[in-house]
Formats: structure tokens, sequence, C-alpha cells
């Protein structure tokens, strides 16, 4: 069920509580004062009797049948203008006291079609009101005219018609622009939500499959002739990818991710950089100052991923000799540079670099109140460096 749909079968429910306590508090008024109803007293009674019952039947139903709520909704209309109308001419015609009754098949018509559908209700209870009058007039039962009153009280209803549809088209107007919103807005949380897994499927398992080709392919190039340090990668590579399987089942299973561990920046780095400069030959040299920094555990996993994705960007497309990796905090900021001298590219053009993981990148940094900025060229290598204030990092 659409909350459209929830919020029509709730007006349902109220017009029928409505129905029920306007037939209670008929019955009461007749029976409490049974001397000005003496025109049909007993007719009168008979009548808000069969309108009690009428009420809690269309109740009932409403309540038992919500799905068929909206369908008998134009049959209880056009029977609420004709009961009262019934028990107007039975219980005194202009004198009776329960005109304002016919306020009630109005509301109802606004909250179901609007403005138009309060004034043609209005239109038709004014028309039986009239055949009412004059028909007990015809029949002497009425006193005089009394067009004054009578003129006003159609006035009055019509009045009354076009107040009560004009509310009920501005809520329903308003209720589609909060559905609208509401639409446009889980629609957002979904593409963000989408961008999240995407985001951590690229810079975690993604990543590490990556890793893993990365290390069969040294395997297969650099290893075939020594068996032991073959068997020793192999090994490493089995244990890697049942960590990795562990993190897919968790991740399908919608658990958390492991965290980070705190304080294992630094050991992670030296973990890649090892791999590049013995795995793939690079010339990698690493320099951090002072030697050890102050993370928090968030700051110290997004710098992480985004160090590691440009490191894996340059085993797979530099085709570089030689890494320099200088990791600076300073009372102000903790600044970051990682270089090659590698073929380079056209960051406009995209070329073979970092692609979609540049994005991620700059969305981690982004986040934890860091700037990434990247430099290349054809030929002349590639350089990411990132600046995150110290005070961002300290709230983080």
């Amino acid at each position: 069920m659409t909350p459209q749909d929830h919020w029509v079968l709730q007006k349902e429910n109220a017009l029928a509580w409505l129905r029920v306590v306007f037939a209670v508090v008929a019955l009461a008024v007749v029976q409490l004062n049974p001397s000005r109803f003496t025109t049909f007293p007993v007719l009168s009674g008979i009548s808000l009797v069969f309108f009690l019952l009428y009420s809690a039947g269309i109740l009932y139903w409403v309540r038992q049948k919500p799905s068929a709520s909206r369908s008998i909704g134009t049959t209880a209309t056009w029977l609420d203008v004709i009961w009262i109308s019934v028990i107007v001419f039975l219980t005194g015609g202009t004198r009776t006291p329960f005109f304002t009754y016919y306020t009630f098949p109005v509301i109802t018509a606004s909250s179901r079609w609007g403005m138009k559908g309060s004034l043609i209700v209005a239109l038709v209870g004014d028309t039986l009101y009239w055949i009412v009058r004059y028909t007990l007039t015809a029949e002497s039962l009425e006193g005089p005219l009394g067009m004054d009153t009578f003129l006003v009280r159609s006035v009055y209803l019509i009045v009354l018609a076009y107040i009560f549809g004009f509310l009920s088209e501005f809520e329903k107007k308003q209720n589609e622009k909060l559905l609208a919103l509401s639409k446009t807005a889980s629609e957002v949380a979904t593409l963000v939500e989408r961008r999240r897994v995407a985001q951590d499927l690229h810079d975690g398992l993604l990543q590490s499959l990556a890793t893993h080709i990365l290390r069969l392919e040294t395997c297969r190039k650099q290893l075939l002739g020594s068996p032991g340090e073959l068997d020793r990668e192999l090994h490493s590579i089995e244990d890697d990818t049942r960590t990795v399987m562990t993190g897919i089942r968790q991740f399908l299973a919608g658990k958390a991710p492991q965290s980070f561990l705190s304080g294992t920046l630094f050991e992670k780095l030296k973990q890649d950089l090892r791999f590049l400069q013995e795995g793939l030959g690079l010339d990698v040299i690493l320099e951090t100052v002072p030697e050890d920094f102050e993370f928090t555990e968030e700051v110290e996993k997004d710098i992480y991923y985004v160090l590691r994705e440009a490191l894996m960007n340059i085993a797979r497309h530099a085709h570089a000799s030689h890494v320099n990796l200088t990791l600076k905090q300073t009372e102000t900021a903790i600044t970051g540079s990682l270089r090659d001298n590698g073929i380079g590219f056209d960051p406009a053009r995209g070329g073979n670099g970092p692609g979609l993981g540049l994005s991620s990148m700059k969305e981690r940094m982004k986040r934890i109140g860091g700037e990434l900025e990247l430099k290349s060229s054809p030929g002349k290598g590639t350089t990411i460096s990132f600046v995150l204030p110290v005070a961002v990092r300290a709230a983080a």
C-alpha cells in the first residue's frame, strides 16, 4: 500500500466514524426533546435508528474491507444526501435542527472529488431541501415560508462546499508535492547508497582481487625458477583469497566490513611497496616526517585506500621504474605525495590513468576534509598529492 493509499484509507475511516457520531447525536437530540418533533414523531425516531444502523454498517465495511472503501464511497455520499433529506423532512422541514447534517456529505464529497464534487453535492442538497420545504408547505405541515432563513441556509451550504472543496484540493496538491519530494529523496538516497556500495567494493574487494592478479602474474613471470619463493607466495595469495571470500560473505549478508585497525597504515603501505619492489622490480622510496603520525581510525583508513588505489594504478598502468611516496605531518596539516616516472597520461582524456579510481580517491579525501590533486602528462609520469588540515583531522 502506497503512502497515498494509506492516507485515503485513514480519511475514509475518519469519515465513517464521523457519520456514526452524527447518527448518535441526532438520535439523542430526538430522545431528549421529543416534543419538538411532533410532525412525524414515530417516523423521526425510526429514520434516525436506521441511519445509525446504516452508519455502523458503513464503518464495519470500511474497517473490514479497506481495499473496497473507495468503491463504496460514491454510493455512501449519495445515500447520505438522500437519508439526511428524509431526516430533515420527518423532523420538521425548515424548522429542523438537522439541516447542518447536509455539511457531512459535502465534506465527504470534497474529500473524494475536490471542489467540483462538493459543489454538486451542495446543489443537490439544496434542491432536496427546497423540495422538502415546499412539500410540507403544500400539505400545511409547516408554517410560513421563512424565505430569509431558507435562502441563508441554501447559500451557506454552497459557500461551505466551496471552502471545503478549496481546502481539499489544496491538501491534494500539497500531498502530491510531498510525494514528489519523497520520491526524489528516495531516489537520491538510493543513488548515494549505490555509490557507497560501489566505492566499498572498489576500494576493498576489487582492489584486493586486482592485487592478487598482479601477484599471480609475478609468480608466472619471475618465480617459476624459484620453487621455494613461489610456494610461499602462493600460500600467501591463498590466505589473502580466503580473507577476501570472508569479506564477500559478510558483504552479501549485509554486515559491515571489518574495521581498519588503527596504527597499521605504515605497515600496510610498506607491504604494498614491498610487492612493487620485490614483485615488479620497481625502485621504491618511502619518506615519513616524523616517523609516527597521529591519526583517527577513519582518517587513517581513507588515506590508506587513497594511496593503495594510486599504487595499484602505478602497478597496472604506469610502466614506471621508480616510485617515491612522501608523507609529512606538521602542526597545521598532513600532506602526502606519490610520484612515479611512468608513461603518464592526459588527465583531461583519461587514457589509461586512474579513471573511476580517481573519483573515489577524491571523494574519500573530501569526506575527511582534505583536497587531492593529480598532475600528469604523456611521457612525464604522474604525481598525486593531498593536503589534510590538522584541525579538520582532529574533528573527524
